[in-house]
């Protein structure tokens, strides 16, 4: 059954390289895929829930405490990835990993002196369960007041607190963290202290979700756990700290950047995931369409000038500008970046990450690129005017600048340059055009619901519809293969603004933010919110996702 179905689910070479293992090792062609990565530990649930016919187990099926705790041992539920979630007088049920381990099953059913019932967990839910009913570290007294004692009693907890940070439980109950993160597609974890423990979320197309947390007497070993990952000093609670873990998880090769800071109750702890594999570098897979595509193509390959990216924190700057480096990289063209952090590596480009501590600002690594002779120069952010300055400056000098500002729609990038002091008259003739997007959430093919609409909703921002009286929208339903959210991954609204003369004038009239965009609209703009709209009609997203996010931008 599983080969089978792995057959249909893999590329005929991936089938292959674990068919090449399994013959000089031997064992479950599942398993062997899954070990290696190339299956995820939800689409091997999935595969062993069709053949159940069984749903996968939510987490809202795990019990709230032990079942059959006296018959049988924590042990062996975390060896052989198995956890008793219901207990009735003629059978047990019992969360697996593996629903096809027939000898784990038969040791369960053995110990308890009835007939079990399989059903299909994912391993991180799992293990997370485990850990809080059964987990086996002792509690640590309050560390909330660690400062005010004596110097041999804050060591001697320090060192308690490290030794607990490096048992075997907590370790298993981080990495479970972390691979539950990798399964859900999250691109943040957020571990949150609060009066009564620890508060879980992970960030899942951009909006947060609550997860079982671990349990409250964790609480300082689970967050100190982490910063020795991250080599950070775990003594240190009064202030905010950053550093970097690399994790193989499922044999894909994970970032995570860790900040900590100090809050009322303890640390708050943000892991920003940067997965690689998971990194598409490709205009149509972020969500250009072919128009857009062509016009940011014209603007991107002129010899010098600047292009600015612009939108708020989280709506896929950065992988626009390393898509558009991707796209212009070739070996007749020296291109350097100046980042804060660098995110990903791009292969045969000069990336330098921007150390102020030691006097490597944005700027000063400007200042050394001009002497690099380089074509094209990427910029993180331009935030100051200083930065803004050499930008604008090497623009004229005849190189390609791309970098990103903080503002809600194009035209307000502008006015944003010339608010943190660039000279007027330099704009017009070095600014090529501002791209704005925002990320929307995709709507999941397995479940999303078509209705029909008044096309008069949408005349005022797509005025082909005005001889058409009605339109198939499609809505958010929900369903296992989205987690219940009706959504599955995302794709961008965008706006592009490419400089006219029209344009240049009103820059040079200092025009306020909301004239340049009627005057870009009416040279031929298409607003984010149109982009958008025009999404909701292919069934990509939803009406009610594209408002949200222009109304949170």
């Amino acid at each position: 059954m599983t080969q089978i179905a792995l057959e249909s689910l893999l590329p005929s070479s991936v089938v292959e390289r674990a068919r090449r293992i399994q013959s000089e090792s031997g064992g479950r062609l599942d398993l062997i895929a899954a070990k290696l990565g190339l299956i995820s530990d939800a689409e091997l649930a999935n595969l062993y829930a069709t053949h159940l016919g069984e749903p996968v187990l939510p987490v809202s099926r795990y019990p709230a405490s032990a079942v059959a705790a006296d018959r049988l041992r924590p042990n062996y539920f975390r060896r052989a990835r198995l956890l008793p979630v219901e207990e009735h007088e003629g059978a047990c049920v019992i969360a697996m990993a593996d629903p096809l381990d027939d000898e784990a099953a038969a040791a369960v059913a053995f110990a308890l002196e009835k007939p079990v019932l399989r059903r299909v967990g994912l391993p991180s839910d799992i293990d997370l369960a485990i850990e809080r009913l059964y987990g086996a570290a002792a509690p640590l007294a309050d560390t909330g007041t660690i400062d005010d004692r004596q110097d041999e009693d804050r060591d001697a907890d320090l060192d308690r607190l490290r030794d607990l940070a490096s048992e075997a439980p907590v370790i298993r109950l981080v990495n479970a963290l972390i691979a539950q993160a990798i399964e859900l597609r999250a691109s943040d974890i957020h571990v949150e202290a609060i009066e009564a423990g620890l508060r879980l979320r992970y960030r899942v197309d951009g909006v947060l979700r609550d997860a079982e947390p671990p349990a409250p007497r964790l609480k300082a070993a689970v967050i100190s756990r982490i910063k020795i990952m991250a080599r950070l000093n775990i003594a240190e609670r009064r202030l905010a700290q950053d550093g970097r873990i690399r994790q193989v998880v499922r044999g894909q090769e994970i970032d995570l950047r860790v900040s900590t800071t100090p809050a009322i109750h303890g640390e708050s702890v943000v892991l920003r995931i940067l997965d690689r594999s998971a990194l598409a570098l490709d205009f149509d897979a972020i969500g250009f369409d072919r128009a857009l595509l062509q016009r940011w193509r014209e603007v991107t390959r002129r010899p010098h000038g600047v292009v600015l990216v612009t939108g708020p924190t989280g709506s896929g700057k950065t992988t626009t500008l390393y898509t558009t480096l991707r796209e212009l990289n070739a070996a007749e063209c020296k291109i350097l970046t100046v980042e804060d952090p660098v995110e990903y590596v791009l292969a045969g480009v000069n990336q330098v990450q921007v150390k102020p501590q030691i006097g490597l600002t944005f700027a000063a690594a400007l200042r050394s690129f001009l002497r690099q002779d380089p074509d094209i120069m990427m910029i993180g952010e331009i935030r100051d005017l200083e930065t803004a300055q050499i930008a604008v400056q090497a623009a004229l000098t005849g190189h390609l600048v791309l970098s990103t500002v903080h503002t809600n729609d194009a035209a307000s990038a502008i006015t944003r340059l010339l608010d943190m002091g660039v000279e007027t008259y330099l704009l017009p003739p070095t600014l090529n055009g501002v791209l704005a997007q925002r990320l929307v959430r995709v709507l999941c093919p397995a479940c999303k619901e078509p209705y029909t609409a008044p096309a008069a909703l949408f005349c005022a921002q797509i005025p082909e519809l005005e001889r058409v009286s009605d339109v198939t929208l499609h809505r958010a339903v929900g369903c296992d293969a989205c987690g219940g959210t009706g959504y599955r991954g995302r794709t961008m609204i965008l706006e592009l603004m490419v400089m006219t003369e029209v344009l240049r004038s009103l820059v040079l009239q200092r025009a306020d933010a909301r004239d340049i965009q009627a005057a870009a609209v009416s040279e031929g703009m298409q607003t984010m919110h149109a982009h958008g709209l025009r999404k909701a009609l292919a069934g990509v997203t939803t009406i009610e996702e594209v408002a949200r996010v222009i109304r949170d931008g």
